[in-house]
């Protein structure tokens, strides 16, 4: 799924190439349409389809943000503001091109959800080979509740703070350090990746208990998910699987994972392991991690 610095590599693409532009025409596709007839909200949600495309037609784009994990689009029509908040779920693309036929690979071109006729021609695209991805209309942020509860950007000046007080918590401190800061209302935007990664990197195991790290340590954790997630930015994010920048294109921060997804340590050369926490696979090295 992609995380904090995949949405802002997707954010810094999008934003030049479509601020400013205004909303024509909308069309989903008939996947999305047959499942909210059978009562289930595939990929649009809040609405029902038709309602979301009548909506869509004639907004302006003002800005593209990112917010967490979430892609915040805002609009304007009729002089009254939106918010468009998408979620790229486990493998959402936008691509922007003069016709479907140009996304050239073909489990995007096939999974086309989203068409955006855009005022100067282009159509932007939302393809979404899972499904799990969403695409919400809101006239504000007041409307979805859980996009209130999410925690600072972790670059804010207040963020180291606010993620030691959350780790004293007794909702916190016993559960494993590793969900806790996988935890969007604890730290935003770090997901599976990065929190192996930076977990590695201080030698923490993921399994320990919250409240068993000490003040230093979990500093030095914050300090090191800030770093590994703006690294991940500049190289742009990381594609795992079908995870892509707009128009198909790859990440290259992949290359330089130490721990995500490895079979031996980098540093000690022993055999990393695995358990699962959060209900994801969490890989550590049983010496450098404890």
């Amino acid at each position: 799924m992609p995380e904090l610095p995949e949405v802002e590599g997707v954010v810094r693409a999008l934003s030049p190439k479509i601020e400013g532009k205004t909303i024509l025409e909308v069309a989903l596709s008939k996947t999305v349409c047959d499942a909210h007839q059978q009562g289930k909200q595939c990929i649009v949600k809040n609405m029902e389809p038709r309602e979301f495309e009548e909506q869509m037609r004639g907004m302006t784009i003002k800005k593209v943000l990112r917010r967490a994990k979430y892609i915040f689009i805002d609009l304007e029509k009729n002089n009254t503001p939106y918010l468009f908040v998408n979620h790229l779920g486990m493998t959402g693309a936008w691509f922007i091109v003069q016709n479907e036929n140009e996304i050239l690979e073909e489990k995007f071109r096939n999974h086309i959800h989203a068409t955006f006729q855009l005022s100067t021609g282009e159509l932007l695209v939302f393809s979404d080979i899972r499904r799990f991805g969403e695409l919400r209309l809101l006239n504000t942020i007041d409307e979805h509740p859980p996009l209130l509860q999410m925690a600072p950007e972790p670059f804010d000046e207040i963020a180291l703070n606010y993620f030691l007080e959350k780790c004293e918590l007794t909702k916190y401190k016993n559960k494993p350090i590793k969900e806790v800061i996988m935890d969007g209302q604890v730290i935003s935007g770090c997901g599976n990746i990065y929190a192996t990664e930076a977990l590695f990197r201080v030698g923490i195991h993921p399994a320990r208990k919250a409240g068993r790290i000490s003040i230093m340590r979990k500093i030095a954790l914050f300090e090191e998910i800030q770093k590994v997630l703006l690294e991940s930015i500049e190289r742009g994010g990381s594609t795992i699987s079908d995870y892509r920048n707009i128009n198909g294109e790859a990440g290259g921060m992949q290359h330089r994972l130490k721990m995500y997804g490895k079979k031996v340590c980098p540093a000690c050369n022993a055999s990393t392991k695995s358990m699962i926490i959060g209900g994801r696979t969490s890989v550590y090295c049983p010496k450098c991690q404890r």
